[in-house]
């Protein structure tokens, strides 16, 4: 394992210790919070009341059948980017990334794409997956026409990133798709549903996910299902077989419960035959793109060079 960014330790450990005294002064997250709590936890994600902005770059659309999706589209596509947002399957939109994504479109010349997929536990496992699939079996179809070009591109962070694995799964396995999706990227995502070690270990520390917290989205998103259940390859693609896919960039912090998600997939992923980057950020807790940090600008501008990149 190679650590990267450990010259901006001291900012992003000092920023991680910040993160934590606010959050000690907020009631402590329940496993499964009842219809009241996810209502305000939705409206107050990361503590903060300031809504997201939403751009008039960023289109919205109905497509294959009924799934609602963001698009932005710069003047120059040389690609599309299938973007899956994060938030634990319970909470995010495709809206509520705008100025991040119109930046990645225009910077990287794609046409990106975000799911508005269905959440839990309104809609559990597998509504979600199923809106993911759709989307991207509509881009295989009509990307060229739409579009004006056939190179595809799936990723996204947190939940997004589980998507994203699941998505190129089941177009493999259930459609014979392999090939349209040129390269995956992959930010800090939750790939073993019965908890790695790594999850398991992390305890109570107040950052942006802990141990239960994510017990809490597995239980929302999968409700009743039991760790030997969530081991299916359909949920938890770390035990899928992984032969077919595409190049992938996999990031994680090393202060992220998800660390072992993120290093297990990696191994796998490489063995099953495909070029894999492993970026592992020292310090960086769950979710560390979300804020204003070095580390942050650093990532932004790796994922804009893999796209730019990959799959010419």
């Amino acid at each position: 394992m190679t650590i990267t960014d450990e010259d901006c330790l001291a900012e992003t450990l000092a920023f991680n210790e910040q993160f934590e005294a606010t959050a000690a002064g907020r009631p402590a997250r329940g496993q499964t919070p009842d219809a009241t709590v996810l209502a305000l936890l939705r409206r107050n994600r990361l503590g903060g009341h300031t809504p997201p902005v939403r751009l008039p770059q960023g289109r919205d659309r109905v497509v294959a059948g009924g799934v609602g999706v963001r698009m932005f589209v710069p003047d120059q596509v040389d690609g599309v980017y299938l973007h899956l947002h994060g938030g634990g399957w319970a909470f995010g939109s495709a809206g509520g990334q705008d100025e991040r994504l119109w930046r990645l479109a225009v910077r990287a010349r794609l046409a990106v794409v975000s799911v508005e997929y269905r959440l839990a536990p309104e809609h559990p496992f597998p509504a979600g997956p199923d809106d993911c699939e759709a989307a991207a079996r509509w881009l295989v179809e009509h990307a060229p026409a739409e579009f004006g070009t056939g190179r595809l591109l799936i990723g996204g962070e947190s939940a997004g990133a589980h998507l994203s694995v699941v998505t190129l799964l089941r177009l493999r396995d259930r459609h014979r798709i392999t090939g349209a999706f040129r390269a995956a990227q992959l930010l800090f995502g939750p790939y073993d549903l019965s908890m790695t070690p790594s999850q398991r270990s992390f305890g109570s520390k107040r950052l942006l996910s802990n141990t239960e917290s994510l017990r809490g989205s597995y239980e929302l998103f999968t409700p009743g299902m039991e760790a030997e259940q969530r081991r299916d390859p359909e949920i938890s693609p770390l035990f899928a077989d992984l032969t077919g896919l595409p190049p992938a960039r996999i990031v994680v912090g090393t202060e992220d419960p998800l660390l072992d998600d993120s290093l297990f997939l990696a191994q796998r992923w490489q063995a099953a035959g495909a070029p894999v980057e492993l970026g592992v950020v020292a310090g960086a807790m769950h979710g560390f793109t979300l804020f204003p940090l070095t580390v942050t600008e650093r990532e932004q501008r790796r994922e804009r060079e893999f796209l730019t990149a990959a799959g010419r």
